[in-house]
């Protein structure tokens, strides 16, 4: 078994990315660190090297406990690779997104400057730094 194995090829292996040239994209793309520095695809993954790889808002982070040169199932991974990604950037997947829709009727076509204008004056209304489960105390005094 080799003692190294190219960056693209060992995340590919370990099923952080579905392909190889996904896997490379990545790298190219400044998306994976080795050792907390972006690599280019055919950097060498060495055994107590930390791989971190950003896929959308998290960035994970992997300790090599194993070369791997091949794809494996799922199931031993982690025999090749220990997850230590912090909790906190798993919480970022499940972060609430705020999302704003305007309904519009079906056939209505684009909005007009006068819709448009209208949309954000009501987007530029929203308090977004208020708490909405905050307790208003208003109530209390009397």
């Amino acid at each position: 078994m080799a003692d190294s194995v190219r960056i693209d090829k060992y995340v590919w292996a370990i099923r952080l990315y579905k392909t190889r040239s996904d896997a490379t994209e990545a790298c190219n793309g400044n998306k994976v660190q080795l050792n907390g520095a972006p690599v280019k695809a055919s950097k060498p993954v060495k055994v107590g090297d930390t791989v971190s790889v950003r896929k959308g808002v998290a960035l994970y982070t992997f300790k090599v406990l194993q070369i791997a040169e091949q794809r494996m199932g799922a199931q031993k991974v982690p025999e090749f690779a220990e997850n230590l990604t912090p909790q906190s950037e798993l919480d970022k997947l499940h972060a609430p997104h705020e999302t704003f829709f305007v309904r519009r009727d079906r056939g209505a076509g684009r909005p007009t400057k006068k819709d448009r204008r209208e949309m954000d004056a009501i987007w530029d209304g929203i308090d977004f730094s208020a708490d909405p489960f905050e307790d208003d105390d208003t109530d209390d005094e009397e």
